[in-house]
């Protein structure tokens, strides 16, 4: 009897124990956001430190971290045109705690290079876009062409002989360029280096005749006189060069539009709840007035965006992008 006690006791407060913890083990699942996060969230940037994706990602991860009241660490994972970094965030636990930054790269790239799987559409959800970089169409300073109209009609009277730099193949540079040729049924011949740093050696040495170059680099060539603006690839005017006219007000080109736009993709699976936290934290962290303004250094024109309207803006621009690359004859290799 005095043995039988004691082990009822020791059941009893086991199944005590076992019952206080079902309830909690069982809510986990369903309430995957309540204690969402709780510990440090990190951020995949398929491109090297020091390029405006990694730049834009950083100041906003300091304030993303300050609104979800953890740590977000950025990491750069390199290689294959991003698709390294973005296998890696492809593979990570659909649980919110690792995230990846994505610029345009993401669309094009799997419309470039058959090796780079299109993941978009079946291992990644949009969480939020951020905004954009615009490009700037310059011309060296040398250059007798002061106008986008003027470029424009030298390429007529001359088709081919006006040559443009870009950063490589499916980049923003490259592709302003050929979407302003396209849609003014103009040649211009496409000079590709290995980095915008090589581009704009040339452009500077008047080896070739025209970039669309990041908006950033090109204010400072601009005002120390080397480059001369000719127009701008946003929508609407850029904040940072606010004197200088979109190609679609200076070639009347209504719907012209490229940028180098930033957002933040995470796993498919991701849970909802999980997913609208780290969307505002991105939102209140762009709309920062202290964190906007640094980004604007950048030449960013922030314009946050939720996960369903990135989600959209996404898709249209993989469909926009494949329909300049088949008629420019570029294809995926």
């Amino acid at each position: 009897m005095d043995t039988i006690q004691p082990l009822r006791r020791r059941l009893a407060a086991g199944m005590l124990a076992c019952a206080a913890l079902m309830p909690a083990a069982a809510g986990a699942a369903p309430d995957s956001g309540a204690r969402f996060p709780d510990r440090p969230v990190r951020i995949i940037v398929p491109f090297s430190a020091g390029g405006v994706v990694d730049s834009v990602t950083r100041i906003t991860a300091e304030r993303m971290a300050q609104v979800l009241r953890q740590p977000v660490i950025v990491e750069n994972k390199t290689g294959a045109g991003g698709a390294i970094g973005a296998d890696l965030v492809a593979k990570a636990p659909a649980d919110g705690y690792t995230l990846l930054a994505v610029s345009p790269s993401y669309v094009v790239g799997p419309l470039l290079n058959n090796w780079v799987q299109s993941k978009n559409g079946k291992d990644f959800r949009a969480v939020a876009g951020l905004g954009a970089v615009p490009n700037v169409i310059v011309v060296p300073a040398a250059s007798p062409l002061r106008t986008l109209p003027e470029l424009l009609e030298s390429a007529r009277s001359q088709p081919g002989t006006l040559t443009y730099a870009s950063a490589g193949v499916g980049t923003s540079n490259h592709l302003s360029a050929e979407l302003l040729a396209q849609m003014t049924h103009v040649k211009l011949s496409h000079v590709p280096y290995k980095g915008q740093p090589e581009a704009l050696a040339d452009v500077l040495g008047a080896r070739v005749s025209m970039m669309a170059l990041t908006t950033a680099i090109a204010r400072q060539q601009v005002q120390s006189g080397k480059l001369r603006a000719l127009a701008v690839t946003s929508a609407k005017r850029s904040a940072s060069m606010p004197d200088v006219p979109t190609v679609a007000e200076a070639a009347r080109l209504p719907g012209y539009e490229v940028g180098a736009w930033f957002g933040l993709v995470a796993p498919r699976g991701t849970p909802d709840a999980v997913v609208r936290k780290l969307a505002d934290a991105a939102t209140q962290a762009a709309s920062d007035p202290a964190t906007a303004r640094r980004l604007a250094e950048l030449g960013m024109d922030v314009a946050p965006q939720s996960a369903a309207a990135f989600d959209r803006f996404l898709d249209s621009e993989s469909q926009k992008w494949a329909g300049v690359l088949k008629t420019a004859g570029i294809t995926a290799q």
